[in-house]
């Protein structure tokens, strides 16, 4: 198994998902200071918008971050790609497009290539264009989601047996278990957004936190199926305000309005969840405390060690070993 850590030059197998136009430095600086990989999410930011966070970050942290560019999200690809090797950031993850046509050059930068993928053609054809990390994410993950609605259970051993490049698990993970669960199946380490919208150094509205710590299992939902346009969101009055509708059958431009990064910052920045909505993986059914991040990072660890550690006994127990 890759080393992801020295990949990386991070000391814990654990990156930070983009979490688009609400991505901010003080956050992705906190992952990295507590020895994962930040990531700014570019979403439909403008580069002189994304360049502000870089700098903000590049004050806050002397550590590896990377940013998140979604290919078809953005117009600005080019110029985001000129901004990450103007700034010398290390890593690049590239999503939601064919990430082939810009790898080589962030490679002939010395910069590190990680491709967001949800299938297994995904993967192998990332890896054939060259990227250096996967990210395999599940259909429990947070906020624009694949249509393929593969979990991450399945999703990440069928990956782990197609590629010969590092895998890290996305999707329904936000504790040691789900650490150790992840590395079980063959990853390499995880990638992980809601559990990080609960701690303290993330600055999103207190009533996003609050929601989260409130949240059951089934308070994730899914908007936008009918139209191809998944999207896991927490329940609210907004977002089933957008599910009615699409039941009375809302146009896509409609829907496509009504899912804006509008109505992302609303209600995740501003806690006006009569008008904005709050993206949330199904791992909202696990978050019952807002720890600092390095707290966070180091209990996980912790609880990893310590399941896989009781695996070993259990295993020895049934005569196997």
């Amino acid at each position: 198994m890759n080393n992801i850590c020295d990949m990386l030059q991070i000391n814990y197998p654990i990156i930070q998902g983009g979490m688009g136009n609400i991505s901010n430095a003080p956050l992705a600086a906190a992952v990295s200071e507590a020895g994962g990989l930040g990531t700014i999410g570019c979403g439909t930011m403008s580069p002189e918008e994304v360049e502000e966070i870089i700098l903000s970050t590049k004050r806050l942290t002397d550590k590896p971050f990377a940013i998140n560019i979604a290919i078809t999200v953005t117009e600005y690809t080019e110029e985001l790609i000129t901004l990450a090797i103007k700034h010398n950031v290390p890593v690049v993850s590239l999503s939601a497009g064919n990430p082939a046509p810009y790898i080589p050059l962030l490679h002939e930068h010395q910069i590190k290539v990680i491709a967001i993928v949800a299938a297994v053609k995904h993967a192998m054809k990332a890896e054939a264009a060259g990227a250096d990390i996967l990210v395999a994410e599940g259909f429990e993950a947070a906020g624009i989601n694949s249509n393929l609605e593969l979990t991450t259970f399945t999703l990440i051993p069928q990956i782990v047996q197609q590629v010969n490049i590092p895998v890290l698990a996305a999707g329904g993970i936000g504790d040691g278990k789900g650490l150790a669960a992840a590395m079980m199946l063959g990853a390499s380490g995880v990638q992980m957004g809601t559990r990080l919208i609960a701690t303290k150094e993330a600055p999103f509205h207190d009533s996003y936190k609050q929601h989260l710590l409130e949240a059951n299992g089934t308070d994730a939902m899914i908007i936008g199926r009918s139209l191809g346009r998944i999207r896991r969101v927490l329940r609210t009055e907004y977002a089933n305000k957008i599910h009615d509708l699409e039941q009375k059958g809302i146009s896509l431009e409609e829907y496509s309005k009504l899912t804006s990064e509008e109505h992302h910052i609303k209600g995740a920045l501003k806690g006006d969840l009569d008008d904005g909505f709050l993206n949330s993986g199904q791992v909202a059914g696990l978050i019952q405390s807002i720890p600092s991040v390095r707290e966070l990072f180091q209990g996980m660890m912790e609880e990893a060690n310590e399941q896989v550690s009781n695996i070993g006994k259990q295993m020895k127990s049934y005569n196997i070993i």
